[in-house]
């Protein structure tokens, strides 16, 4: 395979798991990708940012998150999340250390 070729396929692929967190399961929390997979869609806007920022696009966090979400992220909070519990809160303080912070 041609790198071209990859960089479609894994461009399409990006594109699919965003249809899937957005359109198809939009009731998945962010909190729960976190706790479970150690990444959630604002992992994905920040990944978009640092990928244009390294091309030399210049993107803020908020301009990433709306690029990945589709609109402003507070309008997508309000739309879709909700509330976490103490637990889930607690369980993303350390999912967010291990994953991001760590990595960071």
């Amino acid at each position: 395979m041609d790198d071209q070729t990859r960089i479609e396929i894994e461009a399409a692929a990006f594109r699919r798991l965003r249809q899937h967190l957005m359109d198809d399961r939009p009731d998945v929390q962010n909190i729960d990708l976190m706790n479970l997979a150690g990444f959630c869609r604002n992992c994905l806007s920040r990944w978009y940012q640092e990928a244009a920022n390294e091309r030399g696009i210049e993107m803020s966090k908020d301009e990433g998150r709306e690029a990945y979400y589709g609109m402003p992220y507070d309008d997508w909070k309000a739309q879709n999340q909700s509330e976490a519990s103490p637990e889930k809160q607690a369980a993303f303080e350390k999912a967010f250390a291990e994953n991001v912070l760590k990595k960071g």
